[in-house]
């Protein structure tokens, strides 16, 4: 698939976008961002509407308009194991078979950068996808499902790892050690937080949907920052944004350093697509949850 191009010259608001998935911190996101520009919207999630009960293609292809916009953002993330990895793919084939027997008007699959093969020079859309962990070969698959089902207009947004005031995973990285240095807890890394990584705040994954929609925009795009942070920095940057500075401390690691400590992002074609539109760095909107977290 190529990188984006648009099929609206100008933003125009589809009838109605569906959110399958807007019961999560990214899917509630997006859904809040689509109503505050205005369009109509409906958000689908569980337990009302279940991807893995009988009946799930059915209930879906009654829910769904051929005028419709559709986000597939429901998963079981991050996939851990094969029963996990198994479950995501029945997601993805009930999703891509209510769309075979009802086509919409456009359809955008929220992916992950897991799908690409490391690299020490910057990824882009057009680097190779060749997932090294289960949960990338659960979004390439499902990648690939949906496509294959659906020959319609089809984007795919692939965003690193997000960062959010309401994320409820709390995974090592800028959520817990927000969490951590407010409650007064020290924050322990792995290692010595050497590693260094991409990562995007979720109202900018929202906000790139939302432009994607308008402007019914098709083929792929990473939602990427461009900055690449070690742990340890974005762990003294939260210690020192409360009251009482926790420590920060590293630890013994055990295993290999992921992605041989080092996984970097061009954003070009995201900014190429949208020139006005910016990415949040990280310390601005790591700044701006913390000044949303309670001292506990």
């Amino acid at each position: 698939m190529p990188m984006l191009q648009h099929l609206n010259a100008l933003p125009q608001k589809p009838d109605r976008v569906v959110v399958l998935g807007a019961g999560g911190f990214l899917g509630g996101t997006i859904l809040r961002r689509l109503q505050a520009a205005g369009l109509a919207t409906s958000g689908l999630d569980r337990p009302a509407f279940d991807l893995l009960v009988p009946g799930a293609v059915s209930d879906l292809v009654s829910a769904l308009q051929v005028t419709d916009t559709f986000v597939f953002v429901s998963a079981r993330a991050p996939v851990k194991n094969s029963a996990m990895l198994l479950e995501n793919l029945r997601m993805g084939d009930v999703v891509g078979t209510a769309l075979h027997r009802q086509p919409v008007r456009h359809v955008i699959y929220i992916s992950s950068d897991a799908v690409y093969r490391d690299s020490d020079q910057p990824l882009s859309e057009d680097s190779c996808a060749e997932p090294g962990s289960l949960h990338g070969v659960m979004h390439l698959a499902r990648e690939v499902m949906v496509r294959t089902a659906f020959p319609g207009p089809f984007t795919i947004i692939r965003p690193t790892l997000v960062h959010g005031l309401d994320d409820p995973h709390n995974g090592y990285g800028p959520n817990r050690f927000r969490r951590l240095a407010a409650a007064g807890k020290e924050i322990v890394l792995f290692g010595e937080g050497e590693e260094r990584r991409d990562h995007v705040a979720v109202e900018d994954i929202a906000e790139l949907i939302l432009r994607v929609v308008l402007q019914r925009s098709t083929g792929i795009v990473n939602a990427v920052s461009g900055e690449v942070v070690s742990f340890r920095d974005l762990a003294e940057f939260c210690a020192a944004q409360f009251p009482t500075r926790v420590a920060v401390r590293g630890s013994p690691r055990e295993g290999p350093m992921p992605h041989r400590g080092y996984r970097p992002f061009a954003p070009s074609a995201a900014l190429a697509a949208f020139p006005d539109f910016r990415f949040t760095p990280w310390r601005d909107g790591l700044a701006r949850a913390c000044a949303a977290t309670k001292p506990t």
